[in-house]
């Protein structure tokens, strides 16, 4: 029944078309099960009710036609009680509704399995009888089993705007609305520009070619490369291979002639199917052809027909990356943006992402943060690939997607934009001002930085100094440990910008999601591995190489150096850095370097550093929280996982808790303290922060102006009253809700964005 699964998965997860795998599977489900019916019914893209998709037993003309309500009928009640229904007689239960045109009445027998994907239910799995009995548990089993897999293949067929139903024709991508994570603060308007996965046909979508010559030209081309490199690859070899060996290559190229793969691909462009589509349409054909052969020889030949249709797709890719004009005010859309898709857009032309992986704490959130460009990440649902060209509305600050809009909806985000930029000039007038609230109390702004792009970004907004300097990222752009010169050469460039304020250095923190191409760290569970000072305490050549070169950097400036400690989870580790510190000023100054003794301080990002917080405060110069990382090991929550994103709330209580612990440790031992996680870079946050007592607030410079705004427009003892109030609160739903009443209460609506009206539609 395993091997039985494991085929029936595999073979709707290969199948490019979503409509035809549907199908398919309906028929391996009833000759598995050895039913009579079996049939799938998919949530409508209205959310109207459950469509009949596929059926094998049935009429299957009423396919895409009998929309049953939610709750009616025993698929309706599988899909509201979202567990499985299994009767003997499924006319005389109460729920039982007829439906005279699919043919069902002589069926008696009925099981019902629910489709969820992450808690919603997008469809059910029913098979039928006509023989009154129960299903027994392993048939039910396997059904529970196949759904649970089936899950994943529909919501990303939901995602990459598959069509699974043919007859539908509407666009599903019409002032369109879907939901993600908010990213990145902001609202962006402009046209999609799809980014694909690199070489990856399982995941190349169907569509429709809008220009046919255009989509033959392009698989010409991708094919003669393909021709010459396996051309070169022969010549290459021609004189360490055996002649045996080398006709396989002779083999791959008569794969590649005219009357072969490429002639079965340009009939299917010729059909209508753009380029991409037709190699994965044509290769999967051939493919599970060589599958089912019996012969093992035969069945290895399959893979060679894959491996040449990656060759091919891969060079169509680079084909259509040549082509792209980035349009001025790009929204870039992919299955998951990467940091490197980032930087291949010139940034004056990129005004938005939406990516369908990540969560509000990706890297990539952080980093759009960080160049002020409004982001959407874990839009599960999104049509990415219909979006090519289309007009997009990014919604950064409630996490909302709006495709093709209607011009009332257009014309509404273009006057909060407009409204937003008005705000943005106004905040400027700030920039030499401090941070001091209504009532006295004055709170230092600090910028995150990583990149020397970062400095004059971050000095224009009035930076007051760095409170986290991630060191990690000149370790990740090069293929080899930077030299102690190389490093001090980048830490002086920022140190020198910043003279004479303070720059906080944190040592180098890499593990977790955090890699280095030239020192792989391959573990299980890297998030509770080897990562950030443990790391650097098992390689002292690499701390002692750093930190020289940070105490070189600030020779003969006025401006405090202040080295961080990430990860630190207990004294013994605190302790042994810091006698590594003091190791390596000793050898700066015997050198003949005058420099000043830095103050060292620890980074509490692991609950263990929260509750030794007064202990590590008796012995560091300095604490600081790390609120991202506290925040996903307080939760048992990835940041980085979609999935569980919206359990990731940095105003749980749990959290807000901890933050409050580690103030009163600070301050019972007269210790500055500061804040380098995204939490402080919210205006909510920073008022609960600054009420509990936080001297320094470290966020992306993006954020500094408007957090400087809500610091100077409040009073100290109406936030202390905020936080009182929340530390009696029991969800982050009631924090959330709270602090966004009173903060209207108290005049702060202006940095809190408005929301679209018609969207609450």
């Amino acid at each position: 029944m395993l091997n039985t699964l494991r085929k029936i998965v595999q073979d709707v997860v290969q199948e490019g078309d979503f409509a035809v795998s549907v199908k398919r599977l309906a028929a391996h489900i009833k000759d598995a099960l050895g039913t009579e019916v079996c049939s799938i019914y998919l949530s409508s893209s209205t959310d109207a009710g459950y469509l009949l998709a596929a059926t094998d037993g049935l009429n299957t003309h009423q396919v895409g036609e009998v929309l049953l309500a939610r709750g009616q009928g025993l698929v309706g009640l599988v899909g509201r009680r979202a567990e499985p229904l299994n009767l003997e007689s499924a006319p005389s239960h109460p729920n039982f509704h007829f439906v005279p045109e699919i043919g069902e009445e002589p069926f008696n027998a009925f099981l019902g399995v629910p489709i969820l994907h992450q808690g919603r239910v997008l469809g059910v799995l029913v098979v039928q009888q006509r023989e009154p009995r129960k299903f027994d548990e392993a048939e039910e089993a396997f059904l529970v089993t196949l759904s649970a897999q089936l899950a994943t293949s529909v919501a990303h067929a939901e995602a990459v705007g598959s069509s699974i139903f043919a007859y539908s024709s509407l666009s599903p991508v019409e002032d369109g609305h879907f939901k993600g994570f908010a990213g990145a603060p902001g609202i962006g308007i402009g046209t999609g520009v799809v980014m694909h996965p690199i070489a990856d046909l399982d995941a190349v979508p169907s569509r429709r070619a809008k220009d046919t010559a255009s989509e033959l030209a392009q698989l010409d081309r991708a094919v003669e490369a393909v021709r010459n490199d396996i051309r070169g690859l022969i010549a290459s070899l021609q004189t360490s291979l055996p002649r045996e060996e080398l006709a396989l290559f002779d083999a791959y190229l008569h794969m590649l002639d005219d009357g072969a793969l490429p002639g079965d691909i340009r009939e299917e462009i010729h059909q209508g199917e753009w380029a991409q589509g037709a190699l994965r349409r044509v290769i999967r054909q051939h493919t599970r052809r060589f599958e089912v052969m019996d012969d093992p020889y035969l069945r290895e030949r399959g893979t060679d027909v894959k491996d040449l249709g990656v060759r091919v797709l891969a060079y169509m890719q680079r084909i259509r990356e040549q082509r792209s004009q980035y349009p001025e005010n790009t929204i870039l859309v992919g299955e998951e943006i990467t940091p490197a898709m980032l930087g291949a857009i010139p940034a004056e032309r990129l005004g938005g992402v939406v990516s369908l992986g990540g969560s509000g704490n990706s890297h990539v959130a952080i980093l759009a943060r960080a160049m002020g460009v409004p982001a959407v990440m874990g839009a599960l649902d999104l049509p990415a690939y219909e979006l090519e060209g289309a007009e997009v509305i990014v919604d950064g600050h409630y996490g909302d997607v709006y495709t093709r809009p209607s011009p009332a909806r257009l014309t509404e985000n273009r006057l909060l934009l407009q409204q937003e930029q008005v705000f943005a000039e106004e905040l400027n007038d700030l920039k030499e001002l401090p941070g001091v609230t209504r009532d006295g109390w004055q709170v230092q702004l600090w910028v995150n930085i990583g990149l020397s792009g970062d400095i004059t970004r971050s000095l224009d907004r009035g930076a007051e100094g760095i409170g986290l300097f991630r060191t990690e990222v000149p370790f990740m752009s090069k293929d080899r440990f930077p030299t102690e010169q190389e490093q001090r050469t980048l830490y002086r460039e920022h140190m020198e910008a910043f003279e004479p304020r303070p720059v906080t250095m944190r040592t180098l923190d890499i593990g977790g999601d955090k890699a280095l191409s030239y020192f792989p760290i391959q573990e299980e569970n890297p998030f509770l591995g080897w990562r950030g000072i443990r790391v650097t305490l098992d390689h002292p050549e690499i701390f002692l190489v750093q930190v020289r070169a940070m105490l070189k950097a600030n020779a003969g400036l006025r401006g405090i150096l202040r080295i961080m400690l990430p990860m630190i989870s207990s004294l013994i580790e605190f302790r042994r850095a810091k006698g590594l510190i003091d190791q390596a000023y000793s050898e700066v100054i015997e050198e003949g370097v005058e420099v000043k003794r830095p103050e060292i301080g620890v980074l509490i990002e692991v609950p263990a550093a929260v509750y030794q917080a007064r202990l590590l405060a008796k012995e560091a110069d300095f604490m600081a929280v790390g609120s991202n990382d506290l925040t996903q090991y307080l939760l048992a929550v990835d940041r980085n996982n979609p999935r569980v994103a919206d359990l990731y709330q940095e105003v749980h209580p749990a959290v807000i808790a901890a933050l409050r612990e580690v103030a009163r440790a600070a301050h019972a031992e007269e210790r500055p303290l500061g804040i380098c996680g995204e939490l402080a870079g919210t205006p909510a946050g920073a008022i609960l922060l600054m009420a509990m007592g936080y001297h320094v607030l470290s966020m992306n410079a993006t954020h500094l102006l408007r957090v400087k705004w809500v610091i100077r427009n409040i009073k100290r003892s109406d936030a202390r009253r905020m936080l009182a109030r929340v530390l009696r609160m029991d969800t982050a739903e009631e924090v959330t809700a709270f602090l966004h009443k009173d903060m209207v209460r108290l005049g702060l609506s202006k940095v809190m964005p408005a929301r679209s009206t018609t969207q609450l539609h």
